[in-house]
């Protein structure tokens, strides 16, 4: 009995099938820690694998405030309809859509950040730093600052609203793996009265 139990918690914390939850907690020893780990790598080589495949299907996600003075509309891609038709993936961009309301992104990812916006954000953060520290140092504090401009204002870097301890990035990538294709953002829109 303890084992389904363990096999019940590794699949609801990393959403893997039955088979691949036995073998990891054999791999690991019956360690949840561990076979969560194992799993996660193993997840990670499936979503590299899958991010080079065009995703040309998808869903537009919607979601209105309870105040009815926001908005969004999301445009989530996969590789097949099927995939697009299916339960999880359209929960999946739901919860984008509520994300983008609550959190008010403007960008998908850092690279999408223009470079001028990029450049003013490092002077401003450079402009408040002690001018005696050294520069290697400075640069250190500066990725540091622009990491968290990022996950104010970039949506993949964002923790998941409904899960803290869950980047947007991570979120989809575990979709890609439940789901077995390229899950991508591709644009989004936020209105707001």
């Amino acid at each position: 009995m303890k084992s389904l139990k363990i096999i019940k918690d590794l699949r609801q914390i990393t959403g893997a099938g039955i088979l691949d939850c036995q073998k990891a907690l054999q791999e690991a020893n019956n360690d949840l820690i561990k076979a969560e780990e194992i799993l996660r790598k193993k997840g990670q080589k499936i979503v590299d694998k899958k991010l080079d495949r065009e995703a040309k299907e998808g869903v537009i996600g919607s979601y209105v405030h309870a105040n009815n003075k926001i908005g969004v509309l999301i445009e989530l891609l996969c590789e097949t309809d099927f995939v697009a038709r299916n339960k999880e993936f359209k929960e999946l961009a739901h919860d984008l859509a509520m994300q983008v309301a609550a959190a008010n992104p403007q960008w998908i990812k850092p690279i999408d950040v223009p470079s001028e916006t990029l450049k003013k954000e490092k002077e401003i953060i450079k402009e408040g730093l002690p001018k005696d520290k050294p520069t290697q140092t400075i640069e250190k504090i500066t990725e540091g600052k622009l990491q968290k401009f990022y996950s104010q204002f970039c949506l993949e870097e964002q923790m998941f609203i409904k899960d803290d301890k869950l980047m947007i990035k991570d979120l989809i990538q575990k979709k890609i793996v439940k789901l077995g294709e390229n899950i991508q953002i591709k644009r989004f829109i936020r209105f707001e009265i």
